[in-house]
């Protein structure tokens, strides 16, 4: 279990820096234009941060997998995080339209890998939870 939190935590870490090519891939320097001041802010500053959090999120897994597997403190931080991305997997079916992937071969792609990964890492945190 160590292992897979480990190999967890390095993909934690690439997701994370994937974040970087969001503005260009999703034109926001056009796209945000429309929207007022704050809520242009808002989207830079919530995906730094929602980075931020994935990447400290890698740097857990990968330093402290023991802990979060034998300790008391740990098997709670694995229940929080079993719940954000149990949360993050219903939001993938449930918080986007299909209208965004589906008959799109990359886009249908990318949303089978990403649900796959958030069931991965759901069911990871619950194991530990519950073990």
């Amino acid at each position: 279990m160590g292992l897979q939190l480990q190999i967890t935590g390095v993909l934690f870490i690439a997701l994370a820096f994937i974040h970087l090519i969001f503005p260009k891939y999703f034109n926001w320097e056009k796209e945000l234009q429309t929207l007022s001041l704050i809520n242009r802010q808002l989207m830079w500053v919530h995906t730094v941060f929602i980075a931020l959090m994935v990447f400290l999120m890698g740097l857990l897994c990968i330093t402290s997998s023991h802990e979060l597997i034998e300790t008391d403190l740990g098997q709670k931080i694995s229940l929080g995080l079993a719940i954000f991305w149990t949360v993050r997997l219903l939001f993938q079916f449930f918080g986007y339209s299909s209208q965004l992937w589906k008959g799109k071969a990359f886009e249908t792609a990318v949303h089978i890998v990403f649900s796959l990964f958030w069931l991965y890492i759901s069911a990871l945190f619950w194991i530990i939870y519950f073990n």
